[in-house]
């Protein structure tokens, strides 16, 4: 059982980074992890259809990405950046900026003419309470302003085709500033296809936030708090996965919402709300029996829940030998199933 945070390091070369999305979603290669043996087979993703067996149901994140990352300057004329998190009933913002310590109360950061984010409150873990001015609201704004958030490790400015492809074929809520990444690689006829099969297919909405990308500083991994992040499971999405005796989430965020919906017999209740649910080893899982993932970065709550879900020793293992096997990570990169 792994007791540190240096547990969850893993060399990646650089160029094996992905920077760009393949042509076709489904191309991308399927590293099949079995949970019950460990053994690795080194597929591609459309092999999907025949991985998901009849009678499962297959559960999908459709929040969609908003143009969350907005480039003004303060009022001395040097630029600011702010990162947008998620509405507030009071009509204010979370937000994360940079640079921090000149995002104060009182401070503006100007976008043009017609908007601006004024600094409301300072609060922990980076963020920020900001409010909207100017003539154009926060939609609007977005609108005109806002730029795709990549994340950092993409070292390119985002262009027109990564408002189609960092967002799933699926994406119906507005609310996640990062995509849900598993969800990358599904076509419509892929879809399509699974259902084709017998597989049901059902929805909820788990919107990504700094919870999920937040690095873990804590060696002890107890001690790592997760930001909240809002999500929904509609009635008919707890229906269909209390009544199927297998459940494949199409990424983490997917079983982070499930588990925190799950009583202690695995039944699912409908619900909206907010989770700050941390999975890492050991965990006993109490709804999905199969995930679908991309690959994360070392020291992140995403590896760790692949590991919980996965055993350490397979999944850090499974890293090791896609390395070598020149897989593409993160984001735009390659897939992994864990069955």
């Amino acid at each position: 059982m792994p007791e540190h945070l240096s547990d969850f390091d893993y060399d990646l070369p650089s160029q094996q980074i992905a920077q760009h999305p393949l042509q076709d979603r489904s191309a991308s290669r399927l590293l099949v992890l079995e949970r019950a043996t460990g053994a690795i087979t080194h597929r591609h993703f459309a092999d999907i259809v025949e991985l998901i067996p009849p009678g499962d149901v297959l559960v999908l994140n459709t929040s969609r990405v908003i143009a969350a990352r907005l480039h003004g300057k303060l009022d001395s004329g040097n630029a600011a950046e702010l990162l947008l998190v998620r509405g507030l009933p009071d009509g204010t913002w979370l937000a994360m900026g940079h640079p921090g310590g000149k995002l104060k109360p009182g401070r503006r950061v100007t976008f043009g003419a017609d908007s601006a984010i004024e600094i409301v409150e300072v609060l922990g873990g980076g963020l920020r309470r900001v409010r909207f001015t100017g003539a154009l609201d926060a939609q609007a704004t977005i609108a005109k302003y806002g730029e795709v958030p990549l994340p950092p490790y993409i070292r390119r400015p985002p262009t027109a085709l990564d408002r189609d492809r960092y967002q799933t074929v699926y994406a119906a809520h507005d609310g996640s500033v990062a995509a849900p990444t598993a969800g990358l690689h599904f076509t419509p006829t892929l879809l399509e296809r699974v259902k084709a099969k017998g597989v049901a297919v059902a929805s909820l909405d788990l919107h990504v936030g700094p919870g999920t990308f937040k690095p873990v500083e804590a060696d002890d991994l107890s001690a790592h708090i997760m930001h909240p992040e809002v999500y929904e499971i509609p009635e008919a999405t707890a229906a269909a996965v209390n009544a199927h005796a297998s459940v494949c989430a199409v990424g983490t965020t997917v079983v982070r919402a499930l588990e925190s919906a799950a009583d202690e017999r695995g039944c699912v209740r409908a619900v909206a709300g907010e989770t700050s649910l941390f999975i890492h080893p050991p965990y006993e899982f109490k709804v999905v029996d199969r995930l679908l993932t991309n690959f994360h970065l070392p020291r992140s709550t995403l590896l760790m829940l692949v590991c919980a879900f996965g055993g350490y020793e397979a999944v850090i293992g499974a890293y090791r030998e896609a390395v070598r096997e020149g897989y593409r990570f993160y984001s735009y990169g390659d897939a992994m199933a864990i069955i």
